[in-house]
């Protein structure tokens, strides 16, 4: 699937601010408003655009403590590990990797109490055969 230019200064936009009007889309893109919305349409039955979410203040994520949790799997247990981590709330995002680990878990607590607890949480789940986790100091560029 091939989207232009204007396409991806949209999807830039909505990525900022998923709830900007179309009018004002409309004039940072220097379209017309329905064109705007016929493309936000289109996009959304491509499946270009998946769903809408929300970004929290930077007030709310300062008080999260966050880490990368590096994760070695088992043998076949990648579906049931997969399973479980989603069920825990903490984990904010999971990425399958090459390298010698086999994914990268993102997760945030209120603590550091509560974040150790939920890295130990992740050690016990079956199939799980060693964690690496590094605590996310400051974040430099956020998108």
């Amino acid at each position: 699937m091939t989207i232009s230019d204007k396409d991806r200064q949209l999807l830039s936009l909505l990525s900022e601010n998923a709830r900007m009007p179309t009018a004002m889309l409309a004039r940072k893109l220097g379209l017309s408003r329905t064109t705007v919305q016929s493309r936000i349409e289109k996009l959304e039955r491509d499946g270009v655009i998946a769903g809408y979410g929300i970004r929290l203040s930077d007030d709310f994520e300062q008080g999260l403590v966050k880490a990368h949790v590096l994760i070695t799997l088992a043998p076949k247990a990648l579906a049931r590990v997969t399973q479980e981590l989603h069920a825990l709330q903490e984990v904010r995002t999971l990425h399958s990797v090459s390298g010698s680990f086999d994914l990268i878990a993102i997760v945030a607590a209120p603590s550091i109490s509560a974040l150790d607890l939920i890295i130990d949480r992740i050690g016990e789940i079956d199939g799980v055969e060693r964690t690496l986790s590094s605590v996310v100091l400051s974040t430099r560029i956020s998108r």
